[in-house]
């Protein structure tokens, strides 16, 4: 008999994690997608109103790791295919790094790089040994890349990101699943505003097209949605 694969989606309110959410759906898979507030009226929850019972919502802010650990207790006995974490916010994408205040300096490096890797610390022993564990980065995390500036606290979030992932693969040199940080492209979402080239209906086909294509491949991978390795 053929098992339904399962998806954990951190993240998954609205915007990438949304999209990545109903992609998953699509295929045929069953997901659990986590919100951070506790109200009801969100893309998310709207979605499982169509989903036929395949989405189960949860709630956890990461930014807070005894509710990640509250998570991975409610979880505890289910068996993942895929561990995806989502997480990202700005500040003012034209402010340079000296002119940013200590706290949202902080508020953006927590979110963005510091928690994700909390969770898929905690999370990870959920994950099938030929299953999949990735983050959400972006191409702005690639230090080699950076050609021409900007977000500049963003940019610095996303490469610790990528940092602290391949740091977390390298001591676990033995697992035998497939890790990603993943950049999707920009996106219009409310982050990556109107004027962004790509839509959720192209970038999260690919994003996960990309991840099952390196599917039972031990290690970790810098990829993006049209499926190309990215330097870091």
């Amino acid at each position: 008999m053929k098992t339904t694969s399962t998806a954990l989606i951190v993240g998954a309110s609205r915007g990438l994690g949304w999209g990545l959410a109903r992609e998953y759906l699509r295929r045929g898979w069953r997901v659990i997608g986590t919100v951070r507030d506790g109200g009801g009226d969100t893309p998310l929850h709207r979605l499982r109103a169509e989903a036929g019972g395949a989405l189960e919502i949860e709630q956890v802010d990461i930014t807070r790791p005894e509710a990640v650990a509250r998570l991975a207790t409610r979880l505890d006995g289910r068996r993942l295919d895929l561990l995806f974490v989502n997480a990202g916010v700005s500040n003012d994408p034209a402010a340079p790094a000296g002119a940013v205040s200590t706290d949202e300096f902080n508020r953006v490096m927590v979110t963005n790089a510091l928690s994700p890797v909390r969770v898929v610390e905690a999370l990870a022993p959920l994950v099938a040994p030929d299953g999949r564990i990735a983050v959400m980065s972006s191409e702005l995390g690639s230090v080699a890349l950076n050609d021409d500036g900007g977000w500049e606290v963003y940019r610095a979030s996303k490469a610790a990101l990528n940092t602290l992932m391949r740091s977390l693969v390298a001591r676990r040199a033995g697992d035998t699943r497939t890790h990603y940080v993943v950049a999707p492209g920009w996106v219009r979402t409310d982050m990556g505003g109107a004027d962004a080239p790509l839509d959720i209906e192209t970038s999260m086909p690919g994003v996960a097209d990309a991840i099952e294509f390196r599917r039972g491949t031990p290690g970790l991978v810098y990829v993006n949605y049209r499926n190309e390795i990215l330097p870091w």
